[in-house]
């Protein structure tokens, strides 16, 4: 199941349903904020999992129309008219299956510290325990854009209040115009994801009162510290080794002068 707005992408899609022998798949096209169409009797379809790259901090998403809206996506709060980001992660947060939801959704950096109405909606999505992991990804890996993104996973009926913080954003394949993450990258965000637990300078598990300490900001730099020290400078050492290398170029200078004077290129 899904729905697209840009025709083009809904029709990539429709061909890779196809070329994969899912001949069943139910791919809508439309606008998913104000025309949802994946929907049940009187209310929006639920599933088990509902995964997303909606388009970054999109303006004019439909504001206007969300205190109406027939589904009640919005009851946290309505997103600011210039950035549906969060209009994008509710909407996908209510179609989640009640016992076993999960939902993993690409967001700009933006969403994980924007105050205001964006504030107070992430401060219910975490009170509700709904957040699991937030996992911050190297910059240039989508095509369009070189910022860099993040990952936001949701899952309902958790079994703790702690959110854990991986940041991915330093193992990458460096690329001319593209980075990728490398199948080694890929194994370690999602071995460390399961295992859910703290990895020095990669992965933190905070805890609910650590968040709310941090007026739930999301910003990974506040939860894993990456700060590498510098090596201590010898400096007596340094030294030394500056005026050897001052007295290898003089010696190399004075053998110069020398061939220059055998030569006649040096009076």
């Amino acid at each position: 199941y899904g729905q697209e707005l840009n025709g083009s992408t809904w029709a990539l899609c429709k061909m890779n349903m196809f070329l994969h022998g899912i001949n069943n798949a139910t791919i809508e096209w439309g606008d998913t904020i104000n025309n949802p169409k994946l929907i049940e009797g009187d209310t929006l379809m639920k599933f088990n999992v509902v995964v997303a790259n909606p388009p970054f901090s999109l303006d004019k998403w439909g504001a206007e129309e969300a205190g109406s809206d027939r589904y009640r996506r919005f009851h946290r709060g309505i997103p600011p008219k210039s950035k549906g980001d969060y209009a994008f992660i509710t909407h996908m947060i209510e179609t989640m299956n009640e016992t076993d939801g999960r939902v993993g959704v690409v967001v700009p950096h933006g969403v994980l510290f924007r105050g205001s109405s964006e504030g107070k909606i992430r401060k219910k999505l975490i009170e509700e325990n709904l957040l699991d992991a937030v996992i911050g990804l190297p910059s240039q890996l989508f095509y369009g854009t070189g910022i860099p993104a993040a990952i936001l996973v949701f899952k309902k009926n958790r079994k703790t209040t702690d959110v854990l913080f991986i940041d991915a954003s330093r193992e990458f394949e460096k690329g001319k115009k593209q980075n990728r993450l490398r199948d080694k990258d890929i194994d370690k965000i999602v071995s460390t994801y399961n295992e859910y637990k703290t990895v020095d300078k990669y992965s933190y598990r905070a805890t609910l009162d650590e968040i709310r300490e941090n007026d739930f900001n999301l910003n990974i730099p506040r939860y894993v510290d990456t700060f590498e020290e510098e090596e201590e400078v010898d400096i007596p050492a340094t030294q030394r080794k500056i005026e050897e290398l001052e007295k290898e170029l003089a010696e190399v200078r004075e053998r110069m002068i020398g061939y220059l004077k055998e030569l006649g290129l040096y009076e």
